[in-house]
């Protein structure tokens, strides 16, 4: 996650500092992953490996929702895979969305439509973490119980962490000791993001090795794997190194 997680009241800063184009990006060929100028913002989802990151995120929802519906009774621990899908879904919007971004109006843009997008994508995901919980405490259901659930609760804490920071970098720059140090900082935001991107997925693919996935759901490891994959190959070739501070 590239960008701030808030809309600042200000008109948004070049985080990069630079207001002229960045076309190499981290795989791939100079310019496959950046928005032409007057091109419409939402072709950034799906152009260079875009469209397999997509791809991914769609078969994910698909296959967890068709599970959810088609195999056993709906209950309130059903509202878990179908939300945290669905936000990983948003998710992975509010990143392709801004990644082709490289002139200074470009980013403005993008960075609004990020943060809006991060915003929709906690809040989904807060329904999904909120939903198991008090299944939880109605069943008195054990926490912890598998390695998903580890995982989990690592990566709810490490979002609204991500959240937090990138809002506050671009919307309270003072709290860093100025706007110049606040830019300093977001390489280590970008960074942490796609990381999180990968931790996210291990995460779904744990969940397929539940005691609830293996007696209701029957997603299949395999195709979580592949998932994960797609998504991979679809994100990462579109990071501009320079982003990173590489």
């Amino acid at each position: 996650m590239a960008s701030a997680t808030g809309i600042p009241q200000h008109a948004p800063i070049d985080p990069d500092n630079e207001g002229q184009e960045d076309l190499e990006p981290l795989l791939g060929r100079p310019g496959d992953a950046s928005q032409r100028e007057n091109a419409p913002i939402a072709k950034n989802l799906i152009i260079g490996t875009g469209v397999i990151a997509e791809a991914a995120g769609i078969l994910l929802v698909a296959s967890v929702w068709a599970a959810v519906f088609l195999n056993g009774p709906l209950i309130l621990f059903s509202v878990h895979p179908l939300a945290q899908s669905a936000g990983l879904l948003v998710l992975i919007q509010s990143i392709l969305v801004l990644q082709p971004t490289h002139t200074g109006a470009q980013k403005q843009v993008g960075q609004k439509i990020h943060a809006g997008l991060n915003f929709l994508a906690f809040a989904i995901f807060a329904v999904g973490v909120i939903s198991i919980e008090v299944n939880k405490f109605i069943n008195n259901g054990a926490h912890f119980h598998s390695v998903h659930g580890y995982l989990g609760v690592i990566a709810s804490f490490w979002l609204l962490a991500q959240y937090i920071v990138g809002f506050t970098m671009f919307g309270l720059p003072q709290l860093y000791g100025g706007e110049a140090n606040a830019k300093k900082m977001w390489k280590y935001h970008r960074s942490s993001g796609y990381v999180l991107l990968l931790f996210l997925a291990a995460t779904v693919v744990s969940a397929t090795q539940t005691d609830y996935n293996i007696g209701v759901l029957k997603l299949k490891l395999w195709a979580m794997i592949v998932i994960s994959v797609l998504l991979v190959i679809g994100v990462f070739p579109r990071i501009k190194k320079h982003k990173l501070g590489l």
